[in-house]
C-alpha cells in the first residue's frame, strides 16, 4: 500500500517526508497513539514503511467517545498496511473532571490515554511514544496537547512542520484511504461545555450521524447535542443539495429516530470548533444567522 511518495510532489512537502522518515528511524522503537484519523494513519504508514514491524506498534485507546466508525477505520488502515495493532480500554469516564466537560475536557481525556500508553510503552520496552499532532494544531484551542507535553509524547508531524494540507496530499501520493477523510474529532466535542458527558448523549450523537450518513450526507458532519435539541452542521454544498422542504425533512427524521426531539439544520454550515465560539473560547469570526428549526 505505502510506497515512495512521487516526484510531482511540491518539493518542500516531498522532503518534508524524507526527513519524517529520517526522524522515524532515528528513534529505536515507536508506540503510536492510533485513532485511525488522516494524520495518525498518514504516520503509521509512513512509520511502518521507515521502521518495521519489528519497532513499531501503533496503539487504539476504546471508550464511549470513540466513534465506532473511525474504529473501522483504523483496523482498515491497518488491515492494508500491514500495521500490528493493540486496542486497550481508557477510562476517562470515570474522571469526574471528565464529566463534568470544562473547556479543558480533552485535557483530562488526554491525559488518560497517555497513562495508560505508558503503561503499554514501560511493559513492552518500547522506547518512545508519538502522536499525530500537525503543525496547524498548535495554533488552534488543544488543551489535550498540555497533557501530551507533561507525559512527553513526541509529535513528529508538528515538529518537522506537517500542515493538515500536507498530510492529505501526501496520503493521497500513497494510495492511503483516509487522504479525504473528514476531520472526526471524538463525540465528546459535539456536547457544549458544561454539560454532562455521559453515554446516553454520547451514544445519540453517534447514531445520529450513523443514520445521517447512511443517507448518503458526505463531507464535514457534527450533530450537536444541546439538550432534546439536535444542531446539525454539514458543508455548504451539503446544505444546498439538502436544502429542499423533503430532503431536509428526510434529515430532520432520521435525527429524531436517534433521540432527539427538535433538529436545527444550521445555515450556516459546518464550522469546526463552533463550540468554543458559543462558549467564548475563541472568537466568532463567521456569520451569526438565525437557526432552521424541523
Amino acid at each position: 500500500m505505502s510506497s515512495p511518495a512521487p516526484l510531482e510532489l511540491p518539493h518542500a512537502v516531498a522532503k518534508r517526508e524524507r526527513d519524517l522518515i529520517e526522524w522515524l528511524r532515528a528513534h529505536e522503537s515507536l508506540l503510536l497513539g492510533f485513532s485511525g484519523g488522516v494524520d495518525s494513519a498518514y504516520l503509521a504508514c509512513v512509520a511502518i514503511e521507515a521502521v518495521g514491524a519489528e519497532r513499531f506498534l501503533a496503539v487504539i485507546g476504546r471508550s464511549a467517545s470513540y466513534p465506532a466508525a473511525q474504529w473501522q477505520t483504523a483496523r482498515n488502515v491497518a488491515a492494508r498496511a500491514g500495521i500490528a495493532v493493540l486496542e486497550v480500554d481508557t477510562h476517562e469516564m470515570d474522571d469526574p473532571r471528565y464529566v463534568a466537560n470544562p473547556t479543558n475536557r480533552c485535557y483530562f481525556c488526554k491525559s488518560e490515554l497517555w497513562h495508560v500508553l505508558e503503561r503499554e510503552r514501560a511493559e513492552r520496552g518500547i522506547a518512545t511514544i508519538i502522536d499525530g499532532t500537525n503543525a496547524d494544531d498548535l495554533s488552534d484551542h488543544r488543551p489535550g496537547k498540555k497533557a501530551a507535553t507533561e507525559q512527553g509524547i513526541r509529535s513528529p508531524l508538528a515538529e518537522l512542520g506537517f500542515t493538515k494540507a500536507d498530510i492529505r496530499e501526501l496520503s493521497r501520493a500513497r494510495g492511503i484511504p483516509t487522504w479525504s477523510q473528514p476531520s472526526s474529532p471524538c463525540l465528546s466535542s459535539r456536547l457544549p461545555y458544561g454539560t454532562p458527558v455521559t453515554v446516553t448523549r454520547l451514544s445519540a450523537v453517534e447514531r445520529a450521524e450513523r443514520a445521517l450518513r447512511a443517507l448518503g450526507v458526505a463531507g464535514n458532519l457534527r450533530v450537536r447535542h444541546h439538550g432534546e435539541v439536535a444542531r446539525v452542521e454539514m458543508d455548504l454544498a451539503e446544505l444546498d443539495r439538502w436544502g429542499s422542504v423533503e430532503r431536509a425533512s428526510l434529515l430532520a427524521n432520521a435525527v429524531r429516530a436517534a433521540g432527539f426531539a427538535r433538529v436545527d439544520i444550521d445555515p450556516r454550515g459546518f464550522r469546526s470548533g463552533s463550540l468554543n465560539v458559543l462558549a467564548g473560547v475563541i472568537p466568532d469570526r463567521g456569520d451569526s444567522a438565525p437557526l432552521s428549526r424541523s
